[in-house]
């Protein structure tokens, strides 16, 4: 069993709306948190998607999607790690993301606007929600994410790592799939991988220990 950052709440599973949906079997969400993310402007964040024009709905799927693998995959404990932040005490860093899921991201996105490459910090919120910072101007997406992982790696500062491997390697994550959940088996993969370092590291510092006692008896 690994590691959840979220308590499972599968008495309002079945009730996932749209984007959300594919956790339904097994989510840390509640449907309430589920409608929310499918709004323009949701309590969870009260982020402004639009702050350099009006996104696409191609485009706002995407970030959909996102918030609802966030806020709704049992299968992150590998990537979790604690931060002292007023509006948050953890964060996910370095989830290999599929590069099928990067590149259709981007891809639906490119005709987009925007001022930052990093939408985590650096807005002005002075008015209650995000706005380009001073100074600063409202470019096109090519120019501001030239590639897929350009993207993926910056626009939540590291939140994702841009995998070059396809959805069928088993060792990338999915922010939609259909049928059973396939982050499980790469979640599962990834924690008894960093369990496996940290017995090769454990072992690689009791073995001097253990020679120079094995030199003192003898």
């Amino acid at each position: 069993m690994f590691p959840q950052h979220r308590v499972l709440v599968p008495e309002s599973a079945n009730q996932l709306l749209s984007k959300c949906a594919p956790w339904k079997d097994n989510a840390c969400c509640t449907a309430n948190t589920s409608a929310e993310a499918h709004k323009d402007n949701s309590y969870l964040y009260n982020f402004n998607w639009d702050h350099c024009g009006v996104m696409s709905p191609k485009c706002r799927a995407h970030f959909t999607q996102d918030t609802c693998f966030y806020e709704c995959s049992p299968h992150l404990g590998p990537w979790i790690q604690a931060v002292d932040q007023s509006w948050r005490k953890e964060r996910i860093v370095d989830v290999p993301l599929c590069r099928e899921d990067c590149h259709s991201w981007w891809e639906d996105c490119k005709n987009e606007y925007t001022c930052k490459s990093n939408w985590h910090k650096g807005w002005d919120w002075s008015s209650g929600i995000n706005k380009c910072p001073e100074g600063s101007k409202c470019r096109k997406w090519t120019q501001v994410f030239p590639t897929p992982k350009a993207m993926c790696e910056q626009i939540w500062s590291r939140s994702y790592v841009y995998s070059p491997l396809p959805r069928s390697s088993g060792r990338c994550m999915r922010l939609w799939f259909d049928g059973p959940n396939p982050n499980r088996q790469v979640a599962e993969f990834y924690l008894n991988g960093a369990r496996r370092h940290r017995g090769a590291a454990l072992t690689a510092l009791l073995l001097p220990a253990v020679a120079s006692l094995s030199v003192m008896m003898s």
